[in-house]
């Protein structure tokens, strides 16, 4: 089975055609990065995964291993076929953008996964609608007994991926998000590149 390793550059987007049946591995190459991961349907970029409409199609917050990940038109997109990580991955975050870092005291232009997406869909010649909530690969925020959530390091490690399967012709987009303000790329608070391959 051939693959082909492309770099998601720390702090930037990456985005790529799948075919219906083809798999894409995407790698925590150094452990401890956020990988923003969206998909679109190829025919209609307007039908895209949705964690709001994931979350009722599983009844719970997590995806576990077989599950089909869904579109806003409650379609599976992707399934997530392996998971050589914990399996901590977020459901419930929008993607940051510029409003995310001014909140947190940034002044100036911050690089931002809802910008990302929109490089990165813009390197294929196209634009999504209405930027959509992102499934936040290996990004771990606890819910707390009190229902606060919690911003905490991955506890993934470096090499460990997630393999996803196309169940329709798509566009899958990523981003190696930059938050460096709070610990989600952890405890150093430094985003590093990433890497997908598709097979």
């Amino acid at each position: 089975m051939s693959s082909s390793r492309i770099t998601i550059p720390a702090r930037r987007g990456k985005a790529a055609y799948l075919d219906r049946g083809q798999q894409v591995r995407v790698i925590n190459t150094h452990g401890q990065q956020v990988i923003d991961t969206w998909a679109f349907n190829r025919d209609d970029l307007s039908e895209c995964m949705s964690m709001e409409h994931l979350r009722t199609a599983l009844g719970r917050i997590a995806v576990h291993g077989g599950d089909a990940l869904v579109t806003n038109r409650r379609r599976p997109i992707l399934q997530l076929v392996e998971d050589t990580s914990p399996g901590v991955h977020d459901t419930l975050l929008a993607a940051c953008d510029r409003y995310r870092y001014e909140l947190l005291g940034w002044t100036d232009y911050h690089d931002n996964c809802t910008d990302n997406l929109a490089a990165a869909l813009g390197e294929l010649g196209l634009a999504a609608p209405k930027p959509p909530s992102p499934w936040n690969l290996f990004m771990n925020i606890p819910v707390q007994p009190d229902g606060r959530l919690s911003f905490e390091p991955p506890v993934s490690q470096p090499g460990d991926y997630v393999l996803l399967q196309a169940e329709m012709d798509c566009v899958i987009a990523f981003s190696a998000c930059p938050q460096d303000m709070v610990p989600i790329n952890g405890v150093a608070c430094t985003p590093t590149e990433a890497h997908f391959e598709i097979v």
